[in-house]
């Protein structure tokens, strides 16, 4: 019975639901519904607030109100909300058949078990601080391999599941390679690993990837999808701004392992740290992420609004996975935020300089967006020291010489050539704050608001700063403070993201909304600890992935079967490892890895891969010619990719990259023709093919056999099954046949791309591995993650 009444669960897709929960509790079961059916008439909004009555406060929705309260613990029928949900007279049920809401059966049922029960309330869970919970007693004690496993193993026992079986060795190098650098191991480390027999040889594998520059890259192109990192303006001509050392800097961070509380204050206010470092002045770039209007024609008092408005939107999303947004017109519809709080928060920003683009237009592109700095990367700046001994190593000389003089002439000029070659990148520039008020409706001409002044949301209390003007500092600091500030709720929006990353699901599901309008997590007692664990290890973001990466949780094959399927069909009682396709970046960085052709740069500009001809011809002020390299900034990872946002590369777009025009937490995974055919079809994948056909023809045996194991083995970590052998080899008979009569087609498929054909290779054999090349790498055993 337990069995079958899961299952009816399940198709009312209440995952969090379990048998073992005969008990309601408010914040898992009774709030979703009271926020997603009532909230919009009966919650925070005063504005549109009906009869007076609040449902998501307590005192409010169990008051007297005239004899008549909406609740009375345990007495159903005296009780307003039940008889006004049940009512047959269609002018009293409740919601309103015009709000185009209303309840199911099995809604009502639980509203109704609820109140028998008492009607006990609780906090918003996101509201309350996380606390230390102790480990759950569990039946199987060997299962475990750290505390997390505990959490989940007393879940699953919970609901008579068991989990799945660890994943096998390939498939856990491949997972922990793809999770912590987003590329692929090579054959060779996945051999190396399975001949690592010690009992730490896992462990080392951890901390080898999170020890590898690729890490910061693959952590970095994350942290871009929700600071809306992009190499454009947006708004109007799309220009290109210049922020690339921003870009580095992030990646430097994460390969330094900088803590995320410092992470944190350099980059909202790092130019506001006392000595700021160049690197941190850089860092203070975050702000000057947002679309910009460079149009002739902009009203400056319109657009600091609009400016405004996205930093908040964004702060809130990033840190406090809020949807602040919703209170740029009127008070938040769901959860405890005001219009006050969103332009008390938007006060913190009112000292950024902007005036420069707004008073001067500028159809230039790239355009300037002052203030911007002068920065050297790491390569120019030794070339300099060097060149800097040199000269004094000259100067020194007392045996002045014409050569000497010749030398020293030629070093200062190539100082001056190197300093020329600086990059400028948008920084933060404290000013005296502008007057910022609250805007009626989000009326940018409306002045009669109240006049704010920067303050953290009401709901949270007030910052203990005295009596002096809040900056950006103290906002800061203030999301990272575990004690005064909301320390807790970022380390437990961060955590719960590091577990995305590594499992593909957070556990609390909507990574961007932890309000009324989110869901509960599943296990909110281990998020809980993940998030204590990460502000006592000082925020650590390495310490943390690897914590969670040592699980046995983690390490469990990614197979579910038909029970689990059928009674947790969102795995959000983690039975099994997820299975997802890779992000954009890493579908493209897999393929040049295997292919040979992948360029491991740190730093440099922006890379501008092979694209359609005509893509930007809808591009004005002015009109643009997409120029895409010519050299080795072809084959770089996707995080140095040009990010146009009007016009996001269509590789990156097919499968599911953001325009970056907003925070995006989770990107959305969709599975269309298009991503198929620009697997067969983008100028890089089929590049990318020739030279891992090259790799093919030069690297192993000289039997199709030989090579169809070799190309697996470099793409998948596998030998081909019997039935692949067959398949692959018959394709391969067919394509030699087909280019041995039409010499022009394999002529023109090897023409593809800037790389070199190698010389003394037959064209026939190379075009017709170039086929099994672009097959093997469009396997979706390629860019899926087990």
């Amino acid at each position: 019975m337990k069995r079958l009444f899961l299952l009816g669960l399940t198709l009312f897709q209440v995952p969090w639901a379990t048998a073992a929960d005969d008990h309601l509790q408010f914040d898992r079961d009774i709030r979703p519904i009271l926020s997603d059916k009532c909230f919009r008439c009966h919650g925070p909004d005063a504005a549109t607030r009906e009869a007076n009555l609040r449902l998501d406060r307590e005192d409010d929705a169990k008051a007297n109100r005239g004899g008549h309260p909406a609740i009375i613990p345990g007495r159903l029928d005296e009780s307003e909300l039940i008889r006004r949900i049940e009512t047959e007279i269609v002018e009293q049920r409740m919601p309103p058949t015009a709000s185009g809401k209303s309840l199911s059966a099995e809604e009502i049922d639980r509203l109704r078990r609820w109140v028998a029960q008492g009607a006990e309330w609780s906090q918003p869970w996101s509201a309350v601080p996380p606390v230390l919970h102790p480990a759950p007693v569990v039946k199987d004690h060997a299962w475990g391999l750290n505390w997390i496993d505990d959490f989940v193993m007393a879940k699953l026992e919970e609901d008579e599941l068991r989990p799945a079986l660890d994943a096998d060795r390939t498939t856990l190098i491949r997972r922990l390679s793809i999770d912590l650098t987003g590329l692929p191991p090579t054959h060779s480390e996945v051999v190396a690993f399975l001949q690592d027999d010690s009992p730490n040889a896992y462990e080392k594998c951890i901390d080898r990837l999170l020890d590898s520059p690729r890490f910061g890259e693959r952590m970095a192109s994350y942290w871009f999808d929700l600071v809306r990192y992009a190499s454009t303006v947006g708004y109007h001509g799309d220009q290109v701004h210049s922020i690339t050392p921003y870009r580095d800097y992030v990646i430097a961070a994460f390969n330094a392992n900088l803590p995320f509380d410092q992470f944190t204050r350099e980059q909202l206010a790092g130019d506001l740290i006392p000595d700021a470092t160049l690197m941190q002045r850089i860092a203070s770039g975050y702000n000057r992420l947002l679309q910009t209007s460079h149009e002739g024609g902009v009203q400056p008092k319109e657009y600091l609004a609009i400016y405004g408005a996205d930093r908040v939107r964004n702060l809130s999303g990033v840190w406090m996975a809020a949807t602040m947004g919703c209170c740029q017109c009127h008070d938040h519809k769901f959860d405890p935020y005001s219009i006050k709080d969103f332009y008390s928060i938007q006060a913190f920003f009112a000292d950024l300089d902007e005036a420069e683009h707004l008073t001067k237009g500028d159809n230039n592109s790239p355009t300037k967006r002052r203030p911007e700095i002068e920065v050297l990367s790491d390569s120019q700046q030794k070339d300099l020291e060097e060149l800097a001994a040199r000269r004094s190593s000259l100067t020194t000389d007392e045996t002045s010489t014409a050569a000497n003089a010749e030398a020293l002439k030629q070093i200062e000029e190539q100082i001056t050539l190197i300093k020329k070659g600086a990059c400028l990148s948008m920084v933060s520039r404290s000013i005296a704050p502008r007057t910022i008020r609250i805007l009626p409706r989000g009326n940018w001409l409306d002045d009669s608001g109240e006049i704010v002044q920067p303050a953290v949301p009401e709901r949270f209390g007030k910052l203990d700063i005295g009596d002096r003007r809040a900056t950006r500092l103290d906002l800061a600091n203030w999301l990272t403070d575990d004690r005064q500030g909301v320390g807790g709720l970022t380390a437990r929006v961060m955590v719960n993201r590091f577990w995305y990353l590594l499992f593909g699901r957070g556990l609390a599901p909507v990574l961007d909304d932890f309000g009324s309008q989110g869901e509960v997590p599943s296990h909110p007692e281990l998020l809980d600890n993940l998030a204590i664990e990460f502000i006592n290890r000082r925020w650590d973001v390495k310490a943390m992935l690897k914590e969670i990466a040592m699980s046995r949780t983690y390490r469990q094959s990614s197979h579910e079967n038909r029970q689990t399927r059928a009674l947790d069909p969102l795995n959000s009682l983690l039975s099994h490892q997820g299975r997802f396709r890779f992000p954009a970046e890493t579908v493209r960085d897999s393929t040049l890895s295997i292919s040979g052709l992948l360029v491991n740069q740190l730093e440099g500009p922006n890379a501008q891969p092979y694209q359609p001809e005509g893509y930007y011809r809808h591009l004005n002020f002015p009109e643009r010619k997409y120029v895409s390299d010519t050299g080795a900034g072809q084959w770089r990872r996707g995080v140095y990719l040009h990010w146009q946002r009007q016009f996001l590369h269509p590789m990156l777009k097919a499968f599911d990259a953001p325009s970056r025009e907003e925070c995006t937490a989770q990107r959305q995974r969709s599975n269309t023709p298009l991503s198929a055919l620009v697997l067969l079809n983008d100028p890089t994948f089929l590049e990318a093919s020739r030279a891992f056909a090259v790799r093919i023809l030069t690297e192993s045996g000289e039997s199709p056999e030989e090579r169809l194991r070799f190309a697996f083995n470099e793409t998948v970590s596998r030998s081909p099954s019997p039935k692949e052998m067959e398949v692959f080899k018959h394709l391969i008979e067919q394509s030699l046949e087909e280019f041995s009569k039409d010499r022009g087609a394999a002529r023109e498929l090897l023409s593809v791309g800037l790389k070199p054909l190698p010389e003394g290779i037959d064209q026939t054999q190379l075009a017709a591995w170039t086929v099994i090349a672009r097959a093997v790498l469009s396997l979706n055993e390629a860019m899926t993650r087990f």
